[in-house]
């Protein structure tokens, strides 16, 4: 489907942002533990920031990024990539100059970077860093470097229970293991009659079997490497991880949209469809225009990279400030205008603006920005409907009503009224512990 419609289509396309953002919902089950999850990273009082690695096997062979990682993981990336190009997905060459895909922006920011550049805007070691994303490439090895210098680094199997867990997924019929079982013991009288039957020993000994592969070893996408090239077709068992993966993927999706700030470690991969990032990061600037969202250009990060290679932990100060103002600018209306320019034309999504948005009479009118085929990017609004403008103003009167103790006991027994003053609460309180421990400027 077209992403960006033509003006005579408009009410078309709004309708489209009505679906995609309210009409389509997580399930019930989803949002409650969402919710909680977010209480949880919220209870200390301090806001938190969603970070999703990027780091996913399919996208690092599908841009060429093997030479990032070492030993298995390599042949890994390679085995899939010679798949794509089998397969017609990727017409190229297999193998590739990593390093230089990375300096092209066309590689995600490892966990490593990621926490430096944090670390640049004025993060301290102590703010909470949650981790989404279902498959981080590479393991908990890969986000050493990360967890070194942000102790707070948690995720849902850290903030949620086994049994939370499990009751998002739901009752599930039994599959048989396509795990090699061990032999059934053999009898004592057995053993006798194979001794026998066995004929002379030879001398010397026959060296001992080799070690068994344990059970451990042989489970994941990468126990069967050690024993063939082919990578054998996915099991039943393999394809209900994957269902559950896209459970943790929603879920983690919705905590990330009401993160007090988001940082990608790739997005807008170019492959024509919006990724996970692109997918929060849009839904942010629908839901909370307002709200830090980092948009960093990996190319220009690579860059900076590349002038401190050597000494990464201890970066001269313009290198800093650079980087910090390189990330602020993309967390404002300048990055948002260049993320609209590749963004858009891929999907609508991923850049929502203008078409899913409007403004009160009261709020001032934006420069609309437009690109160089006159297309709308950013600004320019429409004037909400009478209907919205006048929930919006009686929602602000009666927010802005002093509460006496009988309206107070009026709204603790109505549950809805109660979920929206807590709610308010909660945004007043970020807001100004965000102004106090989150701005990078300080």
């Amino acid at each position: 489907m077209e992403s960006i419609l033509p003006a005579s289509l408009e009410e078309f396309q709004q309708l489209r942002c009505r679906v995609a953002f309210h009409a389509l919902r997580l399930r019930p089950q989803i949002r409650a533990l969402g919710s909680q999850v977010v209480g949880r990273l919220r209870a200390s009082g301090r806001p938190y920031v969603a970070y999703h690695p990027g780091l996913l096997r399919d996208t690092l062979a599908f841009h060429g990024c093997a030479e990032l990682f070492q030993d298995i993981h390599t042949e890994l990336i390679q085995y899939r990539r010679n798949q794509m190009i089998k397969r017609g997905t990727v017409k190229e060459q297999l193998t590739v100059d990593s390093v230089s895909r990375k300096m092209a922006g066309l590689c995600p920011l490892m966990p490593e970077e990621a926490g430096l550049l944090l670390q640049a805007l004025g993060y301290p070691p102590t703010t909470i860093i949650f981790l989404a994303g279902s498959e981080t490439f590479g393991g908990q090895r890969m986000l050493i470097p990360l967890r070194a210098m942000f102790a707070n680094l948690v995720d849902r199997t850290s903030l949620c229970s086994q049994r939370e867990l499990f009751d998002l997924v739901g009752s599930e019929d039994p599959l048989t293991s396509d795990l090699p079982q061990p032999p059934p013991p053999k009898s004592e009288k057995q053993l006798i009659e194979e001794w026998k039957r066995a004929g002379p020993r030879p001398r010397p000994l026959p060296p001992p079997p080799a070690r068994p592969f344990y059970a451990h070893e042989k489970e994941g996408w990468y126990g069967w490497i050690g024993e063939n090239d082919t990578e054998p077709e996915a099991s039943l068992i393999e394809f209900r991880r994957q269902a559950h993966r896209l459970l943790w993927d929603a879920l983690d999706y919705f905590v990330s949209v009401e993160a007090d700030a988001f940082f990608p470690g790739f997005h807008n991969d170019g492959s024509g469809w919006p990724d996970y990032s692109s997918l929060v990061m849009g839904h942010r600037l629908y839901q909370t225009p307002s709200g830090i969202t980092y948009r960093p250009d990996r190319k220009i990060i690579a860059a900076l990279f590349e002038e401190v290679n050597d000494h990464r932990y201890h970066p001269p100060r313009n290198w800093t400030i650079a980087a910090r103002e390189h990330l602020n600018r993309s967390a404002s209306v300048e990055g948002i205008v260049s993320s609209a320019m590749l963004s858009k034309p891929v999907s609508f999504l991923a850049h929502p603006l203008p078409e899913c948005s409007c403004r009160t009479p009261k709020s001032p009118a934006v420069q609309p920005v437009k690109d160089s085929n006159g297309r709308s990017l950013f600004g320019g609004e429409v004037e909400c409907p009478d209907w919205m403008a006048r929930s919006l103003a009686m929602a602000s009167a009666r927010n802005s009503e002093p509460q006496n103790e009988d309206y107070e006991d009026e709204l603790r027994e109505d549950g809805s009224s109660q979920d929206t003053q807590e709610s308010n609460t909660s945004d007043s309180n970020k807001s100004s512990e965000q102004d106090e421990e989150m701005d990078p400027d300080d």
